[in-house]
């Protein structure tokens, strides 16, 4: 398979919207400029931190095309836009993009990880990646946004923002199922637990921006099992950790939403799902029956998914030789489950979600053959956490 290209946009506060036509006569990145391609397929502009609405005319007028837009890492965005030969069509989405400081003071510890391959999560620009064989990206228009709402990912690897194939995860594929009227910034990295979370001041930055209206969910749980220590366990520490951020973000107006973690890939002789996550997932329903807080309960959810594909099958919704992170297929189904959840939980995000979000049945996941969704150029190594 072909690629397009990859498109970037860097960070500086802008009060209008600006607007680039792409060609052959866009001028190469200078941090004088702010603007650019920083090498061929890879533009970028200087904005600051925070939302954008960004608007993409797509087509071209000698040929047919089918583009694909991803956002930052590898958030999708756009899915498949067909346009015939001499159309154009217009679309938008919203882009969240952050830096490391804090507002109220120090900032992130970043893994070495997060340093490079993951440099695009936390640098001075909004990146896009324009996927597919056939894909025309015509302009591009960036404009910030101050008032709407916010959803919020605190997690692990299974929910970050993964800088490279085969690896992907459902907070990646979740953009591609909202509106224009959410942003939806991905705060999660891997092999985070509650306890590196907090000491490593991730939710410090959710809460230093996280306002009344808007979300936060969280889903750990996959390394916090793995921690060891006097009175350290699901139903202690691991609970007391989760209280601790639920009652923070509500403190702020913020509306919580707590997901059990997915199963791993280990099935029994029987072809069934065995749990090899303990407690934490009881824990999470413990909680959020206990404070009254929203429950996605995909603990549940992908032990259906997973023993509809089976022992074999299931494989192919995987990394190689991984049981534990997804592949793009693997992660899109799983962003599936937690779209319905939210439509049959009538959660106040339904409002939020696309019309073509049609309704889905875990125990009928879509067909590998008819998954479509362009891979990104590159491949990376395994995320830490299992």
């Amino acid at each position: 398979m072909r690629y397009f290209c990859l498109i970037c946009f860097a960070t500086i506060a802008f009060a209008q919207p600006r607007k680039f036509e792409l060609g052959a006569g866009t001028p190469a990145y200078t941090k004088e400029q702010g603007y650019g391609f920083e090498e061929p397929g890879i533009f970028s502009m200087d904005a600051a931190e925070g939302n954008y609405r960004v608007t993409v005319t797509l087509g071209d007028k000698q040929r047919a095309s089918e583009t694909t837009i991803k956002a930052e890492l590898r958030r999708l965005m756009l899915e498949n836009v067909a346009v015939p030969a001499g159309k154009f069509v217009t679309r938008k989405f919203i882009v969240n993009v952050r830096r490391p400081s804090i507002s109220t003071g120090g900032e992130v510890r970043l893994k070495d990880r997060e340093k490079s391959l993951e440099a695009r999560a936390w640098d001075d620009r909004l990146t896009l990646e324009i996927c597919g064989p056939k894909a025309a990206l015509k302009s591009v228009q960036i404009e910030r946004l101050d008032t709407i709402p916010t959803l919020y990912i605190a997690g692990d690897s299974t929910s970050t923002d993964q800088p490279r194939e085969p690896y992907n995860s459902w907070g990646q594929m979740l953009t591609r199922f909202f509106g224009r009227g959410i942003a939806i910034a991905n705060q999660g990295e891997s092999g985070e637990s509650l306890r590196a979370f907090l000491g490593e001041k991730r939710f410090d930055k959710i809460l230093s921006t996280i306002k009344a209206g808007d979300y936060l969910m969280i889903q750990m749980g996959h390394n916090d099992q793995k921690e060891r220590g006097l009175g350290i366990g699901a139903f202690t520490t691991y609970k007391t950790d989760l209280m601790r951020m639920v009652n923070d973000a509500k403190s702020k107006g913020a509306t919580v939403v707590l997901l059990t973690s997915m199963h791993r890939r280990t099935f029994d002789s029987q072809g069934k799902i065995t749990n090899s996550l303990g407690d934490y997932p009881e824990a999470v329903r413990q909680l959020a029956g206990e404070e009254h807080v929203e429950l996605i309960d995909l603990h549940a959810m992908s032990k259906v998914l997973y023993e509809a594909w089976g022992p074999e099958k299931s494989l192919l919704a995987f990394a190689p030789r991984d049981g534990t992170h997804h592949n793009n297929y693997g992660s899109y189904q799983l962003a599936k489950c937690i779209v319905e959840a939210i439509r049959r939980n009538k959660s106040s995000l339904s409002k939020f979600l696309l019309k073509d979000t049609l309704p889905f049945n875990p125990a009928k996941p879509d067909a590998l053959e008819t998954f479509r969704v362009s891979a990104s150029a590159g491949e990376g190594v395994k995320p830490p956490g299992n």
